[in-house]
């Protein structure tokens, strides 16, 4: 993966906020790379470096599985929980977004939201995508 300085801190956090505007219910975001490293937070009462570090770990777990059954290339991992929901998705092989979202988040909105995301994170951190 390109280093963030491919793309402004600033330009990763813009995307992050407009997409929890964008979805009803979606607390705090941020991105690492695949191996946990923290590039960019949108956090107010999480730690980030933490929150990237077990979001690696998740999605690391979840491509193993998906791997494992033989059901395609993992898209996300999405853990509901009893105030609410933690969804990491996939960045590429070399990054990933992690959201928090509430009890309420709008999970249809953010799988709609999620691809185009992605995509734009993606350019901007320079890291290919599978179509």
């Amino acid at each position: 993966m390109t280093t963030a300085s491919a793309a402004s801190p600033q330009s990763l956090v813009d995307e992050l906020r407009s997409l929890r505007e964008r979805v009803m219910g979606l607390s705090e975001s941020a991105v690492s790379t695949a191996d946990g490293l923290l590039v960019v937070a949108d956090t107010a009462t999480t730690q980030p470096e933490s929150l990237a570090a077990l979001s690696a770990a998740a999605l690391g777990l979840g491509k193993r599985t998906a791997h494992e059954v033989g059901i395609g290339r993992i898209r996300d991992v999405t853990t509901h929980c009893s105030s609410g929901y933690c969804v990491v998705l996939a960045i590429g092989e070399q990054a990933l977004l992690v959201i928090l979202g509430d009890e309420g988040m709008d999970l249809a909105a953010l799988h709609s939201e999620a691809p185009a995301t992605v995509r734009r994170l993606a350019a901007l951190l320079q890291v290919p995508v599978p179509a």
